[in-house]
Parts: C-alpha cells; sequence; structure tokens
C-alpha cells in the first residue's frame, strides 16, 4: 500500500475523532475548548483530503452531517423542514466559485443576492399553529432538535401571537446576547468567583439550554429571525418577500439587510462591514449570502449538510500584538481578585485597547504569561480584549513570572484559595472593597433588618465617611446622621431606633448577616439552634460542623475561613461590645410544635408583624415557610392587598388564614 496514501487514510481517521470529540464539547455541554477558526481548519482539512480521496468519503463524517445531538433533560423534538448548516468562504475567490456555481446551475437566469448579517448565538426554530407559539427548539442535528420552548417563551422580542399568519408556520432565526449583557453577566460573574462565559454565542445558548427558565428570563436574551423553515396557508416568491411577510406578523428581522444583483457588489459589501461590524451591539461573525428567488432556491437543492443557494462570509477575528507591561489585581465586591493586564496601547476592533483580563492564576499559569512577554490579543465575541497567546520567540529572558498575591492589595488580609476552585478571596469583611456591598446585606430585611438603612443611605454615609464595617453603625449618633442629605431630624431618630432594635435580633439573623460564603438564612438557622452562641460556632472545628446532616465540607470550610480572619474577629469584638445578641434563644421541645410538617406561604401586608417575625413564629412551632404557593401548601397567611398567591391558593384549595386566625391558631 502506498505510504502516503496510509498516511493520508490515518489521517482523516484522526480528524474525524477530533472534530467529533469538539461536537460533543460544543453542541452538548455548550464547552468549547477550540476557538472556531481553529475548528474551521480542521473541517477544511478533513474537506481537503476527502476531494483528493473520494473513496474516503462516510456518511458518518462530520463533513455529511450539520452535527450536534439533543442534550439530556429536554425532550427531542422533530423540524417540520432540516436546519441545515451553512457553507463558509474565507475570500473573495472563495465567494466568486459560490457565484460561479450559481449562475451555471441557473443559465442566462437573473440572479439576485440577499446579503444580511451572521448573527452569533444559537440557531432556534419557532413553530406557530393558527398564529400562537406553540414549540421552540435548538437546531440538534438538522433534524432533530430540543425543546426549549418555555426558555424560548421568556425572550420577549418573540411573539406569542402573531398579527398575521399562515394556519402551520415554522420559522428560523437566531437567539443572542447582546454585547452590553453580556459584559454585564460576565462582571456578576467574576464579582461571585464563577467561571467566566467565553463570548456571547456561549453565553445564549447556555442561557437557552437551563433547566430552569427563570435563568434564562434573566440573561435578557433577543432575537433576530431570518427564514421560513415550513408554511401552509402563505405564498410568496423571494426570501425578501418572506422577511417582509415575518415582518409584518410581528417578527424581529434584522433591519441591515440589503441586495445585490452582481458579485462584485456583494464582495465589497463583505469588506465594509469586517471593519464597521464593531459598532453594533451585538455580535456577527460575518454575513449571509442567499438566492433571493425561492424557486431558484428549489431548483438549486442541496447537500446533506448544506444548502447550495446560501454561503456564510465568515470574518477572521481582529488580533494585534502588544506587550504586558505588568499585572494589576482588582478586588471585586464579593472579595474575589481578579489579575488584569496592563498592556501597551494597541488599536483593536475600532478601540484603544490598554488593559486585558487573565480571569485567574490557572489561565496564567496554562498560558504562561510572563510581565515584559509580548503578546497577541483580541476582543472574545468582539467584546472584551483578552491575551490569545505569548509570542515566546520574542522573549528576551528578562521577562518576570507573576504570582497572586498571599494578601488582599487593598487591606491586606490573608488571601484564601477555597479548594476546587479558581477564584483566590479576601475573606476580610472590613476590606474596603466590599464593605459597601457587605453593609447593604448586613442592614438587608432578612439579614439585620434595618429599617431605613438602604444603599442611598449607606451610600452617602461612606461619602462622609461615617462608617466602614457593620460595627461602625452601632456608634452613630444623631449629630452624625442629621447632616446627611434625604435625612430629616425624625428620619435620623427612626434610624437609630432600627439600629438599636436591630441589637436585639436572634443569633440566625446575626450570622446570616456577616456575609459568610455558601451560608445562607436555611444554614444560618441551623449553625445557631447547633451552636447556641456565635461565640462556640467561631471556635468550632471543620468536623464539628459537618457532623451536623446539614452542613457539607464546602460550607465548614468557609466558616472557619471566615473565622480565621483577623480582621473579621476585631470586627465581630466590637459588634460584641456594641451590644449586639450572639446567643440563640432556646426553643420549647418538640412536645409544643403545634405547625411540624405545614407549610405556610405569606402574602400581602401585615400589621402586627412584620413577614419576617411572621416566619420565625412558624419555624419556631415547627413549620416550613415558602415563598410560592403548591399543591403541597398547607397554609396562607394571608394580609392586606393580597397578590396572585391569594388567587392561586383559592383555586388549589389551599386553607387561607387571615392575621386574627393566624394569631389564633399560633397560640399568640
Amino acid at each position: 500500500m502506498d505510504a502516503e496514501y496510509e498516511k493520508a487514510r490515518l489521517r482523516v481517521e484522526e480528524l474525524r475523532r477530533e472534530i467529533e470529540e469538539h461536537d460533543y464539547r460544543y453542541y452538548v455541554f455548550d464547552d468549547p475548548v477550540i476557538s472556531d477558526q481553529e475548528y474551521d481548519r480542521l473541517i477544511r482539512e478533513l474537506e481537503q483530503y476527502e476531494k483528493r480521496y473520494p473513496e474516503f468519503v462516510s456518511p458518518f463524517s462530520p463533513t455529511q452531517r450539520v452535527g450536534g445531538q439533543p442534550g439530556q433533560g429536554f425532550a427531542a423534538v422533530a423540524h417540520m423542514a432540516p436546519m441545515l448548516s451553512l457553507a463558509n468562504a474565507f475570500s473573495k475567490e472563495e465567494l466568486d466559485d459560490f457565484d460561479r456555481r450559481v449562475r451555471t446551475a441557473l443559465p442566462g437566469e437573473k440572479v439576485e443576492y440577499v446579503v444580511e448579517p451572521k448573527i452569533d448565538g444559537l440557531a432556534v426554530s419557532l413553530r406557530y399553529t393558527d398564529g400562537n407559539f406553540v414549540l421552540g427548539a435548538t437546531r440538534g442535528d438538522g433534524e432533530i432538535g430540543e425543546d426549549i420552548t418555555n426558555n424560548l417563551r421568556t425572550i420577549k422580542s418573540i411573539p406569542l401571537h402573531l398579527r398575521s399568519y399562515a394556519a402551520v408556520l415554522e420559522v428560523r432565526g437566531e437567539a443572542y446576547m447582546a454585547k452590553e449583557t453580556f459584559v454585564r453577566l460576565n462582571n456578576a460573574r467574576s464579582e461571585a468567583g464563577e467561571q467566566l462565559l467565553a463570548n456571547p454565542r456561549n453565553a445564549a445558548a447556555g442561557s437557552l439550554r437551563q433547566l430552569d427558565p427563570r435563568i434564562a428570563a434573566q440573561r435578557s436574551l433577543n432575537i433576530f429571525v431570518y427564514a421560513i423553515g415550513f408554511s401552509e396557508g402563505i405564498t410568496v416568491q423571494s426570501h425578501m418577500q418572506a422577511l417582509k411577510f415575518l415582518k409584518e406578523a410581528g417578527f424581529r428581522v434584522n433591519p441591515l439587510i440589503d441586495i445585490f444583483d452582481d458579485i462584485a457588489d456583494v464582495v465589497a459589501y463583505c469588506r465594509e462591514w469586517q471593519g464597521k461590524r464593531f459598532a453594533l451591539p451585538y455580535v456577527i461573525d460575518g454575513l449571509v449570502i442567499k438566492v433571493n428567488s425561492l424557486n431558484q432556491q428549489e431548483r438549486l437543492g442541496a447537500t446533506m449538510k448544506s444548502p447550495r443557494w446560501a454561503i456564510a462570509c465568515k470574518f477572521p477575528p481582529e488580533q494585534a500584538m502588544t506587550r504586558v507591561k505588568k499585572i494589576d489585581v482588582n478586588v471585586g465586591r464579593t472579595g474575589v481578585l481578579t489579575p488584569t493586564a496592563e498592556l501597551d496601547t494597541v488599536l483593536l476592533a475600532g478601540t484603544r485597547v490598554t488593559r486585558a483580563t487573565l480571569h485567574n492564576e490557572d489561565l496564567i499559569s496554562i498560558k504562561d504569561i510572563r510581565v515584559g512577554d509580548t503578546v497577541i490579543v483580541q476582543k472574545a465575541g468582539d467584546v472584551i480584549p483578552e491575551v490569545v497567546e505569548v509570542v515566546k520567540e520574542k522573549r528576551t529572558g528578562q521577562e518576570k513570572i507573576w504570582r497572586m498575591p498571599e494578601r488582599c492589595p487593598v487591606c491586606g488580609s490573608q488571601t484564601v484559595r477555597p479548594e476546587g476552585e479558581a477564584a483566590v478571596r479576601c475573606m476580610s469583611m472590613a476590606c474596603p472593597a466590599q464593605s459597601r456591598e457587605g453593609l447593604i446585606h448586613f442592614a438587608s430585611r432578612n439579614a439585620m433588618d434595618i429599617v431605613g438603612l438602604g444603599p442611598a443611605i449607606i451610600d452617602k454615609m461612606f461619602e462622609v465617611n461615617l462608617i466602614g464595617d457593620p460595627s461602625a453603625l452601632y456608634n452613630l449618633q444623631y449629630e452624625d446622621l442629621i447632616g446627611i442629605e434625604r435625612l430629616g431630624p425624625k428620619s435620623a431618630r427612626n434610624l437609630l431606633d432600627a439600629i438599636a432594635k436591630s441589637k436585639e435580633n436572634p443569633l440566625a439573623r446575626l450570622i446570616f448577616a456577616l456575609g459568610i460564603r455558601h451560608v445562607g438564612e436555611k444554614t444560618a438557622r441551623i449553625l445557631a439552634e447547633h451552636f447556641g452562641a456565635l461565640e462556640n460556632l467561631m471556635a468550632a472545628q471543620e468536623d464539628e460542623m459537618t457532623a451536623i446532616p446539614e452542613i457539607g465540607p464546602k460550607i465548614a470550610e468557609s466558616i472557619r475561613g471566615f473565622f480565621l480572619v483577623e480582621q473579621n474577629r476585631r470586627v465581630i469584638d466590637q459588634l460584641i461590645r456594641a451590644g449586639i445578641n450572639t446567643l440563640e434563644k432556646r426553643k420549647e421541645q418538640s412536645g409544643n410544635k403545634p405547625f411540624t410538617g405545614l407549610t405556610f406561604v405569606i402574602t400581602g401586608t401585615l400589621s402586627g408583624y412584620t413577614r419576617q417575625e411572621i416566619q420565625e413564629l412558624i419555624r419556631e412551632r415547627g413549620g416550613n415557610v415558602s415563598s410560592s404557593v403548591s399543591r403541597s401548601t398547607d397554609f396562607l397567611v394571608c394580609g392586606e392587598n393580597p397578590g396572585s398567591k391569594y388567587e392561586k391558593a383559592v383555586a388549589l384549595g389551599v386553607k387561607v388564614l387571615d392575621e386574627e386566625e393566624f394569631k389564633a391558631m399560633s397560640g399568640l
């Protein structure tokens, strides 16, 4: 057997395995490990081998299918017409070849090309029956997708009922996340020490594949529809007519669509948008060129993978070479330390770039980024500057290896990296970088419930240096508050009264208010009931905490680490000296727990008690408190001006108690 032939056969097998693995990670887990450009390179190499050796072509080759498969957790759904992927063009010559193939198949006919932005998001199918949105799905393998109807319903730009419609209509669209939304989401994830999303496309795909639609609803996704996949009851002759119908029906159609009858004009248009794309509020990774006539589209047909009447002109990522001048560390509001590279100024994607996020110390180590290195930078998803790689050939030996600081650069506290996490944290509740958010949490309703001390007043106190950490609240005097904007004499006295009242709060409230990572309200109650005093909890070892059934190693490690920080102990000592309660009031034994096994929901405004006091009364008597009404709810405690919970309770036959009935039932 010819050695070159055998080498080619082995390389084809290797490429198929590699591409299939990347398809699996991308389509099933939304977790790509290579760039789009590297993936395209692998596909093109395989296509070249199969073109040279036709006997290697197999129905199971990645070049012969769309790719992807439904993931676990979503029902499979068949598309009414296949959702094919597009062939790609990366040069003028490849666009010319596409035009030549089209005109050869349509000799002597006039050909028009519609050119539209290629949104970098998640391709979806929307099905309507008699004008009502009944089903939404991912592309999947092109024939079978995943039913994500509930998640798509959270996108406000998807009409639930059409203004004009066919009996049956299935449209194609691209769901995406705007650049601004993506930056905001990643900033929040960075502050929380969570893994950052790679680009807006991954963010959109991950949002729509959440099993909980409430998560998708929080992500502010959007959509452009771009084609009719299947219809009964309408007649259109061209792609432009189809887009006009979709717009009139109530769909969001991209306004940046043009039509040409010469491929040279298409090429010029693509070149123009290659630079202009950065000004758009969303990411596009190219332009899509389609034959306008639907009759011509039908006659041109499609391969197993892609239509012959359309092609995607893909844009290369804009990259630049620069130098890492130094690496700074920022401390976020939750204490996460984030390294950032300060760069020699470089022009990138239409803006001057001087800094690039490095995410965490693991990324710096993996890419071996050193101070003084020459690096290649690009904008992730055309949004966030990132270091792609180090140009190691340009190293002089003067570059310096960087290490994450062992102490917080803001307050000097010892930093901690919890096992199994990439984030390094400052654990000090007195750290100025975290103190504002910490105080807002400390004073919040479910924590110390200091009425009148909201974010606006806290900001004013910071402006005049009245407070720094929670203990400072208990040293405030009337004279300190009266001069603060938005605080009159009465408001100042009320606030001082609310601060004084908070000293008497149950221990569980104080534990939750401290803001210990992984310690929510329920965990705080468990800890308070078990240890009985804050001092006992502070002295507890991790094994003592994990002996409690509801407390795992991660929570125990976080609690122990928090109390080992000297600044935190100092703040707690000051709180104790101020007279704050650190003891748990022992509850009566189980013989006097009339609500054991019962679930309550609270709605409306209560006159005699705050909602938190009602919740504590229920828990003291052995009951559970839920935030939503369901068939498992036993009682709805109803105050004035109840909301939809009351209507749902009535519909489900849940017993409704007014405030007096609840008091009588509680023995008050």
